[in-house]
């Protein structure tokens, strides 16, 4: 007799890479390009526009995490997730400073000579939704999900 509390469904996988960077420039270069390679495995054409908005998503990210996110002697992470059920992309970029979260998603832009400030708001354009969360005490998540056609 089978026990009530027992699946026989096997568990749903979700095709992900993730990969610690250093947080510097070139981790963040490095990130962007991994992504696109990453895409393009799971059969994302690297000209898709899937493709090219994972990869500006990614290069925001992961720029933000590199100036204000870092912690000497920290890396980042970047994570991918393929989320067919949803038809996205999600990319998130882990970073070591869980107290400095993100303005607010319906922050005003930036002014228009401004040398920074619109990283959030492009992510916000080419990401169907976005968002962060402190998991923990040492580390917060930013993340996005781009949206793939069908």
């Amino acid at each position: 007799m089978k026990s009530p509390n027992v699946s026989t469904e096997p568990p749903t996988r979700v095709p992900q890479f993730t990969v610690r960077l250093s947080s510097t420039g070139r981790g963040a270069r490095l990130a962007r390009r991994l992504a696109v390679q990453q895409l393009a495995a799971w059969g994302v054409p690297y000209d898709s526009e899937t493709s090219r908005s994972v990869a500006l998503v990614t290069a925001e990210l992961a720029a933000n995490a590199v100036t204000h996110g870092r912690t000497p002697g920290r890396d980042f992470r970047l994570t991918l997730l393929l989320l067919p059920e949803h038809g996205a992309v999600r990319v998130e970029i882990t970073d070591t400073r869980p107290e400095r979260l993100p303005d607010d998603q319906t922050a005003e832009p930036a002014a228009l000579d401004a040398p920074s400030g619109r990283g959030l708001l492009l992510v916000a354009a080419y990401a169907e939704r976005w968002g962060c969360e402190a998991r923990d005490a040492y580390t917060k998540t930013v993340w996005a999900e781009v949206g793939q056609p069908t």
